[in-house]
């Protein structure tokens, strides 16, 4: 279950980040080598953000990111400093002949404790490690850019500096275990000494709550979240449940704004929670606790829709909602009952309205209020906990079927399942009601994507968890394709280290495990999402089986749509490709060669808003297969003629001008569609 985020920061007690030299060259990096006994922690860390590991030859011809560890001894020392004087990046951890070599040496002080440290990719972050660590001051090149610093006496632990067209990223001691236990901004430290990832993605999903956006800009937004790697956003919808034209006006403003720039949006359903004023105005209809008082819980206000009537004013409510607005699609989200501490907590303990309590009675011969009220009853609780999750499903069949009703008159619109995970945590189904092994059969009688929402219980875990809730669900997924992972980017109620919300090497880690254990991600929210993290949450999400570069041609495999760095025109499998933008090759699912073109080709799709299966350029014509559960959106620099065919059948397809950009609408569904540049 989620809960209402606050975030307080904390302040630096060094101040103000200091100056920095304006950062390295850029240049695309695509693989690292790493000289260490155990190359696990950079491992993760690097190829977290898109980088793979270099074969024999890579590192050699082109430039790289070269590890050396602690107490490493490379076999040729020369040649990594002359690698690095031709364009690759050098990381050292601590003291070693190599380091001094580059003037980084520890000087004749005292060692200092070092517990928390400050960044300057965000000062506010309070960064603490579970551990202090002694580390002596270093002596630095004079023209280092100094990262992070021992927090009260501003001792340097992480540095870099230019050396000829490459760069070294020095740090005091070992990243840990994981990658990410004392150093968090290590991606960003090499972003700003000039590595560019080779791939990217922008297939992530995230939430959008407009009361933590007040009056934002929505133009830039839209266009921030795309460069973001965002292809959709689930807006909270409650806001706007009531018509109310301030609001709905902001609303469509957002829509227009976000579909102009490929992003989809979806009506982000929260029953039975309705609306604030949903609650307001029925009093007779909410929900209660074991305590018999209204369940205003958390930030929802829950309301009993097990009751006739409040159902039928609530399915009239939906019906307006999704008519008023132009929604993609709709989620479902976190249809079941309070609370996350289950029984032991009667004050939040839910359901517990007279229709509950008048059912529960007629099947099992007690008022189940008894249970909070008598003596422990542990078999009549058995009785009530699985009566519980029962109803909770039978309440998302029925509004799914509701749901279904209105994709009836709106077939373009797609529908999710947000349910929080029962399986590798199992002791949610009797704590809120959920079963996910009860739901998920629906997928043979309706079409819906199932986003496994990580449960509170598991956020102080790391991100190896995401492939083995893959493979919980796995058995129980009549279609595994739909299944998709929500990942909470909130602060966490654990004890956690570094930090207490996921950011940096964390949150990169824990988006591309579950990018490559899910075909769908999905962050909450999309405002939790700290801006340093936002310009490499795209390469994060990639996922890369292979990438190799043998001479002029670049080879690269992946089971998602990817995007690969290239500059200027291109060939695909010897065909000329059209779909270039932002420097890359965006590509299909596949196995895929690309090397240099002549010439560009005469029309270029610069973003699609769908699943990609082929492109296939002849002339002036575009051949696209693709499947989308929504409608998708094709984007081209030039217009396109309103003349299509879609399945081999002649079609009408407008080419609208959204801002210097044509947009063609393509249907729901799995099709083949053939366009041609407007004369």
């Amino acid at each position: 279950m989620r809960s209402a985020v606050s975030c307080a920061l904390l302040v630096s007690a060094l101040g103000a980040a200091p100056r920095q030299d304006p950062p390295a060259r850029r240049q695309t990096i695509h693989h690292f080598q790493i000289a260490s006994e155990d190359p696990a922690a950079w491992g993760r860390i690097l190829t977290s953000v898109g980088l793979q590991p270099a074969s024999p030859s890579s590192c050699t011809s082109r430039a790289c990111v070269v590890v050396v560890t602690e107490g490493a001894a490379p076999a040729d020392p020369k040649r990594l400093i002359d690698l690095v004087q031709q364009g690759s990046v050098l990381i050292l951890e601590g003291d070693s002949q190599l380091a001094r070599s580059f003037g980084i040496s520890p000087e004749d002080a005292r060692a200092v404790p070092v517990r928390s440290i400050v960044d300057t990719h965000n000062p506010q972050a309070g960064i603490v490690w579970e551990r202090a660590v002694d580390i002596a001051p270093y002596k630095l090149p004079r023209d280092s850019m100094v990262f992070a610093r021992e927090r009260w006496r501003g001792v340097p632990v992480a540095a870099g500096f230019r050396h000829g067209f490459g760069s070294v990223l020095w740090i005091a001691v070992p990243p840990g275990t994981n990658g990410y236990e004392r150093f968090p901004y290590l991606p960003q430290a090499l972003a700003t000494l000039g590595v560019e990832p080779g791939v990217s993605s922008r297939d992530l999903w995230a939430f959008f709550d407009s009361s933590y956006r007040l009056r934002v800009d929505a133009d830039y937004f839209a266009e921030r979240w795309r460069e973001a790697g965002i292809a959709a956003l689930h807006v909270a919808a409650w806001h706007y449940f009531e018509p109310d034209n301030v609001r709905d006006d902001y609303l469509r403003r957002l829509i227009e704004a976000c579909h102009k720039r490929g992003v989809l949006i979806y009506a982000w359903i929260e029953f039975p929670h309705v609306s604030e004023k949903f609650w307001s105005d029925h009093p007779e209809w909410r929900e209660q606790t074991a305590l018999l008082q209204d369940g205003h819980l958390h930030w929802r206000r829950l309301m009993n829709l097990r009751n006739p009537d409040c159902a039928r004013a609530v399915q009239e409510g939906l019906a307006r909602l999704v008519d008023r607005f132009d929604w993609d699609g709709i989620n479902l989200a976190e249809l079941y009952f309070e609370s996350l501490e289950g029984h032991s907590n009667a004050a939040r303990f839910t359901p517990m309205n007279p229709d509950v309590r008048r059912d529960f009675q007629q099947l099992h011969g007690f008022d189940p209020i008894r249970l909070f009220q008598g003596p422990p009853d542990p078999a009549g609780l058995r009785q009530f906990l699985d009566y519980r999750a029962e109803a909770a499903r039978l309440l998302q069949e029925h509004w799914i079927g509701e749901i279904e009703r209105i994709r009836r008159r709106k077939p373009h619109l797609d529908l999710v399942l947000t349910h929080v995970d029962d399986r590798y945590d199992p002791k949610m189904r009797d704590l809120i009601g959920a079963d996910a092994a009860r739901l998920l059969p629906l997928l043979n009688r309706h079409d819906f994507t199932f986003l496994v929402e990580d449960p509170a219980t598991l956020w102080n875990l790391g991100p190896d968890r995401y492939p083995e809730i893959a493979a919980k669900y796995a058995p129980i997924t009549p279609r595994p394709g739909k299944l998709g992972i929500d990942i909470n980017i909130v602060s966490r109620y654990q004890d956690v280290y570094p930090t207490k919300q996921q950011t940096g090497a964390e949150l990169f880690q824990l988006v591309h495990m579950a990018a490559g254990a899910f075909p769908r991600v999905a962050l909450y929210f999309e405002s939790s999402i700290l801006t340093p993290d936002l310009p490499l949450l795209p390469a994060s999400a990639a996922v890369v089986e292979q990438l190799e570069i043998a001479g002029q041609k670049t080879a690269v495999k992946s089971p998602r749509q990817t995007g690969v760095a290239w500059n200027g025109p291109a060939l695909v499998n010897g065909s000329p490709w059209p779909y270039q933008s932002g420097g890359f090759v965006w590509l299909p699912p596949g196995a895929w060669s690309i090397e240099r073109a002549p010439a560009a080709p005469p029309l270029r799709m610069h973003d699609f808003a769908g699943e990609l299966r082929s492109l296939h350029l002849a002339g002036n014509q575009l051949e696209i297969a693709y499947q989308s559960a929504t409608r998708a959106f094709a984007f081209f620099d030039q217009p396109m003629s309103d003349s299509a065919e879609v399945d081999g059948h002649a079609a009408k397809l407008q080419s609208v001008d959204v801002g210097g950009s044509w947009r063609v609408t393509l249907p729901k569904g799995q099709h083949v569609v053939s366009l041609r540049r407007r004369p």
